[in-house]
């Protein structure tokens, strides 16, 4: 799910048609969804208000009421999709042609995707947390896909690198706590636009805690010898 500060809902045609009623509330709920998101991109989470969804997705209010309890409910899962959509982007690096070049790429494109959402960003990592018990809940949810995903990265590393040694079930843990707060700390600071310039030390951490200090300095050579 992308934004566009341009983007209205488009309703469904009025009179008959030949949509099941699952397929126009299926329509409603991706519209309010889509809305939700452009709307804290615009203006961010605390201003967003419930009509000016509605508005934006060109529902009614109570079409709104059908599918979300509320304004924190409907963000949420524009979350869960959003963050959905990143997951997946990084398991798709898994294709690169060894685990270090995923690692360098996957900390990149990580950096890039928060950088193009400055807006959203800073609703997600600053605004969200202090919501409360639903919010923690969202986050621990996807906190262990992303573990999930540093743990099958290490076992690659082990099949590409049979000498390194078990990895330690902290380690994904680690890197994806870190890595959050780093972002936010970044965004809390005005600082978002410059996050890719993190990318490549973030990169190395990462390879470091997976692997060991000699597979970060042979990663570090091989991206001066690119570099040059």
């Amino acid at each position: 799910m992308s934004s566009d500060p341009n983007w209205r809902g488009e309703p469904l045609q009025k009179g008959r048609h030949k949509l099941s009623r699952d397929a126009v509330k299926a329509s409603q709920r991706e519209r309010i969804l889509r809305a939700m998101l452009e709307c804290v991109g615009r203006n961010g989470y605390e201003a967003t208000t419930v009509p000016e969804v509605v508005a934006t997705a060109r529902v009614s209010r109570s079409a709104f009421y059908e599918f979300f309890t509320d304004k924190t409910d409907c963000f949420l899962a524009v979350c869960d999709e959003i963050a959905g959509d990143l997951l997946r982007d990084l398991i798709a690096l898994a294709n690169e042609r060894d685990w270090v070049a995923a690692t360098r790429l996957g900390a990149h494109l990580y950096l890039a995707w928060w950088q193009e959402r400055p807006t959203f960003a800073s609703a997600y990592l600053v605004s969200l947390p202090t919501v409360g018990e639903p919010a923690l809940a969202q986050r621990e949810r996807q906190y262990a896909a992303f573990r999930a995903m540093f743990a099958d990265l290490g076992v690659r590393a082990r099949e590409e690198q049979p000498e390194l040694p078990p990895l330690s079930d902290l380690v994904p843990r680690v890197l994806v706590a870190a890595l959050t707060e780093l972002v936010a700390e970044e965004v809390r600071a005005g600082r978002t636009a410059e996050l890719t310039e993190l990318a490549d030390e973030v990169a190395l951490v990462s390879i470091r805690l997976l692997a060991d200090d000699a597979t970060a300095q042979r990663a570090l050579a091989g991206a001066d010898v690119a570099d040059g």
